[in-house]
């Protein structure tokens, strides 16, 4: 069982930067309007079968995700008095998307043309996993979430008047947030995926995924994704008043 995170790679490149005191999350981080969304109701959504070695039928899968995810978080942010706008999906088999080469893990959002890119990989086509597919649509819908409440766009101002850990340490909440949302969205969709994996085994899978610099420790990872299954509501996704030992 492959354990893919699909996580998003929001550009951000290099530059040096002086280091600026940790002080407390701006408002729109901390008290978001979308914290305030409530708990949603279990909801019904028509996701496929998906045919092994088919891209078609991954393509499929993964519009119907979409779907999923749009009739869900429009609702949230109805309820949180917010606007929403579903992004736009796009799917290739190969590596190039709107806003750059596809990573590795097969997703990425791409916030300037608010957009999700998802390449079909081999391994998905060899082995098609569904909570792992169905993974690269949720967290990816994490992300847009951000940008639409504002969240991203001040991460990412406040990215560029950081470095070195600071800066480390905002992607890794960027990221451990969009997990948590996306735990938010699997607590009422998780039927209709039909995960073929009980949410304790995924979770634990997640927590030993492999490492990285820009999402953190796995465990961590699996945490956030976990409190927002469990809590049931965007309310336990404020990553960013959460201490550094939960988004190392």
């Amino acid at each position: 069982m492959v354990v893919g995170l699909a996580l998003s790679g929001t550009a951000n490149a290099e530059t040096t930067a002086p280091q600026v005191a940790q002080t407390a999350p701006p408002a729109v981080l901390a008290k978001n309007k979308i914290y305030r969304s409530g708990t949603p109701s279990p909801q019904s959504c028509a996701i496929p079968a998906i045919r092994k070695g088919s891209a078609a039928s991954l393509k499929t899968f993964h519009r119907a995700m979409a779907r999923c995810a749009n009739t869900f978080w429009a609702t949230r942010f109805k309820a949180a008095g917010l606007r929403y706008s579903p992004p736009k999906i796009a799917i290739t088999t190969g590596s190039g998307s709107v806003c750059g080469k596809i990573t590795s893990n097969g997703a990425q959002y791409c916030p300037a043309q608010r957009t999700i890119a998802i390449r079909i990989m081999k391994r998905d086509l060899q082995d098609p996993f569904r909570m792992n597919i169905a993974h690269s649509v949720a967290h990816e819908w994490g992300h847009h979430v951000q940008q639409l409440s504002g969240m991203l766009d001040e991460q990412n101002r406040l990215y560029w008047r950081s470095g070195g850990s600071a800066r480390t340490i905002l992607s890794h909440r960027l990221e451990m947030q969009a997990e948590c949302f996306a735990g938010v969205f699997y607590s009422s969709t998780l039927d209709s995926i039909d995960p073929g994996i009980t949410w304790d085994e995924w979770t634990d899978a997640v927590s030993r995924a492999g490492e990285s610099k820009v999402h953190g420790k796995p465990a961590n990872l699996a945490y956030w994704q976990d409190r927002g299954y469990s809590g049931g509501s965007a309310r336990y996704c404020n990553t960013w008043s959460a201490p550094k030992s939960r988004v190392s």
